[in-house]
């Protein structure tokens, strides 16, 4: 028998999946970007058929696991001191098994069973399934490793238990992987090749959330634009496919459509996009349909031309702007965000003057911008020389910031006046009395409670706005 358990955390609903015959508890963290968080829900829902029920509480745990990235030197660092507090709770509780999963799990492999003394097992992106087999191991003394990396494992036959959920919005992986070799970036190391879902298993997992109340989904990949689905298989096999593989294989665009089509009340968003890889089918696509949202990351990581060829990002700032062009003209009230590195090697004043330039062009509504951190492993750490000095990296960055939050006001401010859809998520963190939801753009909105409740979609008059966000009043239900 199972039976789901409701609980509020920090004005948030935490819906834990619980069997309730299981008697292990699990406890487990997730770090860096949202495939991490979408992988936790899939070890959740692996190790429910082992025996264990996830808890809230560390120093209850039987078992803890963290969910790692390796995208940043700051990433592994907080890490490594979550590992030292696992360390405390493990003297009190000896009978307590630690693990580490994901991308650093993936780079760092059997070092951490030789530097964290505290670690048991360590399992890479695509081994999770071999948790029971790992678990065994440990359970009699052994240390416990995979990180094989797969060429077909998608984990599209696993239903995803939700974790740290709102009941609202949930994460859908269609592919796994990334055959972009940029320099800059550990992912094609930690994670493999392209491949993606069956769009089958795509569609019944969509389904069953719109059952269950969910009411707006994001499909998610490391480049979700090269989905590519004719059978199975990586993507760069593709070529090798029969004449009827090639002519009935789903690409990212035809999947939109059929997810679009399968649940028109649902919300639809996607991340992560690829400048080089996004096509106009897609942005037609999102045009045709009222449920996909209204709002693209395009990462461009720098606005120099040069730098772009030292990242291997396989297209110029020129195309960049053709590609934003195209958006623009399309779906005119397209919210687009950014990935932005500050001090790339070599980067010169005159390199980062062309992404200042960049940001003016664009105008983003929002954006995550970073220093550059050489990753062990990568192509520019082999190659190149982290010559930029902290300080201008630093500098740099607090430009791009500045230049950036100018701009997302800009953006923000060009909603006043106008009546959006909002669909609400929680309760505002800065008022009880007021809801807190996200546009189809992906900006968040806050107005008051009144009547409606958290799952409805609310047309809302915007009346005020700070930098980043959106005050009002609802006028009334929307459909969606």
């Amino acid at each position: 028998m199972e039976k789901i358990i409701d609980e509020t955390k920090q004005g948030e609903t935490l819906v834990l999946k619980h069997k309730e015959e299981n008697t292990k508890k699990l406890f487990i963290e997730s770090y860096g970007c949202a495939m991490n968080f979408s992988d936790s829900e899939i070890v959740a829902s692996i190790l429910t058929n082992e025996g264990y029920n996830t808890t809230q509480n560390l120093e209850d745990a039987d078992l803890v696991l963290v969910n790692t990235c390796s995208i940043r030197n700051k990433a592994e660092q907080t890490v490594r001191k979550r590992l030292e507090k696992y360390n405390a709770v493990k003297r009190t509780n000896p009978k307590m098994k630690v693990g580490v999963l994901g991308c650093m799990a993936e780079r760092l492999k059997s070092k951490f069973l030789e530097e964290e003394k505290i670690v048991d097992l360590v399992v890479g992106p695509d081994a999770y399934k071999d948790l029971p087999n790992l678990l065994a191991e440990v359970e009699d003394g052994r240390d416990a490793i995979n990180v094989v990396l797969s060429k077909d494992e998608t984990y599209g036959d696993i239903s995803p238990v939700r974790l740290n959920t709102n009941g609202v919005s949930a994460l859908v992986s269609i592919t796994r992987g990334c055959d972009n070799m940029c320099t800059f970036c550990v992912v094609p190391f930690t994670r493999g090749r392209e491949r993606s879902r069956d769009p089958q298993s795509i569609i019944e997992e969509i389904n069953d959330l719109w059952t269950k109340g969910y009411k707006e989904i994001t499909l998610l990949g490391q480049n979700v634009d090269s989905y590519l689905w004719y059978g199975g298989g990586l993507k760069k096999d593709f070529v090798k496919a029969s004449d009827m593989q090639k002519a009935t294989a789903v690409d990212f665009s035809k999947l939109l459509s059929i997810c679009a089509e399968a649940q028109p009340g649902m919300r639809i968003r996607f991340s992560t996009s690829n400048p080089q890889d996004m096509s106009l089918d897609v942005i037609k696509t999102m045009a045709k349909y009222d449920n996909i949202c209204n709002h693209i990351h395009l990462p461009v990581q720098s606005g120099s031309n040069r730098i772009l060829k030292e990242m291997n990002r396989l297209h110029t700032r020129e195309e960049y702007f053709t590609l934003i062009d195209n958006i623009r003209s399309i779906i005119p009230d397209c919210a687009i965000s950014q990935d932005m590195i500050a001090g790339f090697p070599t980067e010169t004043e005159e390199d980062h003057q062309d992404t200042l330039s960049l940001l003016e062009y664009v105008k983003y509504n929002f954006g995550y911008m970073y220093t550059y951190s050489e990753r062990p492993g990568t192509l520019a750490e082999r190659k190149l020389e982290d010559d930029v000095p902290e300080e201008v990296k630093s500098r740099r960055l607090s430009e791009i910031i500045d230049l950036q939050l100018k701009h997302s006001e800009f953006r923000t401010r060009q909603n006043l006046g106008k009546t959006v859809k909002v669909l609400v998520e929680r309760e505002s963190k800065k008022s009880k009395d007021h809801w807190s939801g996200r546009t189809e753009q992906n900006i968040v909105a806050v107005f008051p409670k009144a009547h409606y409740n958290v799952g409805d979609f609310v047309n809302v008059n915007i009346t005020d706005c700070t930098k980043a966000t959106l005050i009002g009043e609802a006028i009334g239900l929307s459909s969606n």
